[in-house]
């Protein structure tokens, strides 16, 4: 009876210790944070983008909605910011959140923008990288710069559209 319990924790204590352990292949989210110097609610050639802003990603479990994982990161000079997530996230929700933008006149999250969901599981999902680019986020300007009417007229329909 000695031996069948010591080759059973021979072999089921490695399972269960490695079963915690990270995997060793993190996924590596990649964004960009800009200004929305127009106001626009989107992206548009007059669009900045900020070199310091403060990202976080956070999961939350499906069911409870508690934080199970956060983790904050800054951007580059140009706006662009990547996180290393250990583990499988399989049965919870990620996403990466705006925190804060270190340009005085461009510091509220664009509500539409501020957030961008991210899958962080390689079960059964179809994704074979470990490598996600999420969806831009942005910060709006106080005032839009001057000229912003003129390129927004750029990006509506024309009567030659119609």
């Amino acid at each position: 009876m000695a031996r069948l319990f010591v080759l059973f924790a021979l072999c089921a204590l490695p399972a269960l210790v490695s079963a915690h352990l990270p995997t060793g292949r993190p996924f590596r989210l990649q964004g960009r944070v800009y200004c929305d110097t127009c106001r626009a609610g989107f992206e548009t050639t007059a669009t900045t983008y900020i070199a310091g802003a403060k990202v976080r990603v956070e999961c939350l479990d499906r069911e409870t909605l508690r934080l199970k994982y956060s983790l904050e990161t800054q951007t580059d000079e140009n706006g662009m910011y990547e996180i290393m997530v250990e583990d499988d996230h399989e049965d919870q929700m990620c996403e990466c959140a705006l925190v804060s933008s270190p340009i005085a006149d461009c510091k509220v999250a664009d509500p539409g923008r501020s957030r961008a969901s991210a899958l962080l599981t390689a079960y059964m999902n179809g994704v074979v990288n470990r490598k996600h680019i999420v969806n831009n986020m942005g910060f709006l300007k106080d005032q839009p710069l001057a000229g912003c009417q003129e390129l927004l007229k750029k990006y509506l329909p024309t009567d030659e559209d119609q």
